[in-house]
């Protein structure tokens, strides 16, 4: 019995592939050439079934008509990753916080500045968990696991650039 499906759904950003255990939660969200990006396995399943809903979201989320994506979704990371993951969720749509910023919300010291930098490269969900929201203490954009022409797309698409 296979334990992931996925399916492959066009993107301005290119072909994402997604992935959603078998009650339909979505595990991760990858476009093609990410760091640390997940790749199909042979047990894996193909089915666009339990797809049709983040489909329709992402959908709307490039047409300009969603704002906050509303999916079941399950990740796997350590306490401290998936604390960093949830404070990526109350990034609003259009705007953007620093890395310090994370760490202060969780509770973080200002030293694990890094650490939190290694939690949301290692975000699996891009693009419906917001790390593009993400930027440098000077307003740079810094890293993206997806390429930082992505991120420009991402942040131009929501009017930050």
């Amino acid at each position: 019995m296979t334990s992931t499906y996925w399916t492959d759904v066009a993107s301005p950003l290119g072909p994402l592939l997604l992935t959603a255990a078998p009650d339909g939660a979505l595990t991760s969200l990858s476009v093609p050439g990410q760091k640390g990006g997940r790749v199909v396995r042979d047990d894996w399943r193909q089915d666009p079934g339990p797809f049709r809903e983040v489909g329709e979201q992402l959908a709307a989320y490039f047409a300009g008509e969603l704002k906050e994506f509303r999916l079941t979704w399950r990740t796997d990371g350590s306490v401290f990753r998936e604390k960093v993951w949830a404070a990526l969720d109350d990034i609003p749509y259009g705007s953007t916080v620093t890395y310090g910023e994370i760490a202060a919300r969780i509770g973080a010291p200002r030293a694990a500045v890094r650490a939190v930098g290694g939690a949301i490269g290692a975000n699996p969900l891009l693009v419906v968990r917001p790390c593009h929201r993400v930027i440098g203490a000077d307003g740079t954009l810094t890293g993206y696991a997806g390429g930082l022409e992505r991120k420009v797309r991402l942040l131009t698409h929501e009017g930050v650039l």
